[in-house]
């Protein structure tokens, strides 16, 4: 028969053969399943690791308002009608590059919230426009010639 013995906060279980003979009885309740993106009801799941924290950054307020456009919009190519939302986060992300860098990549011509821009093609696919891949930038190699002592 096995028995427990407490050292401060541990505690030891000390079991015998015959303890470890019979199958467990001990019944682990069923994980839940974590929710995605999108919950059952259809809402946006704003605590989604998913969003990589965007929906509570300094532009939190934004990104929920033009990410619920885009959710929630009927317009054909689905979200043209939020134009003015995501203008707005933009505009807000412009005024923390240090937060907000790796989405702010003016150079390439993307837009600048890092959001793919997702149109309903008519047969019930999505389509996802991509910003297409630059060429490699040339390299420059400048050779300095000095004078060992």
């Amino acid at each position: 028969m096995s028995f427990c013995k407490s050292y401060g906060k541990d505690k030891v279980i000390f079991a015998t053969k015959e303890d470890h003979a019979v199958p467990s009885k001990i019944e682990l309740p069923e994980s839940e399943p974590r929710p995605g993106l999108i919950l059952e009801s259809g809402d946006i799941n704003w605590n989604c690791p998913c969003l990589g924290g965007m929906a509570i950054g300094p532009c939190g307020v934004e990104f929920r308002e033009a990410f619920s456009c885009f959710h929630y919009s009927q317009a054909e190519p689905k979200g043209s009608d939020c134009y003015e939302a995501f203008s707005t986060m933009n505009e807000c992300m412009r005024n923390y590059p240090g937060v907000y860098k790796q989405n702010l990549n003016e150079e390439d011509g993307e837009d600048a919230s890092g959001v793919a821009m997702i149109a309903n093609n008519g047969d019930g696919k999505e389509d996802v426009d991509e910003p297409s891949a630059k060429p490699p930038a040339e390299t420059v190699t400048n050779t300095v010639a000095t004078k060992a002592n």
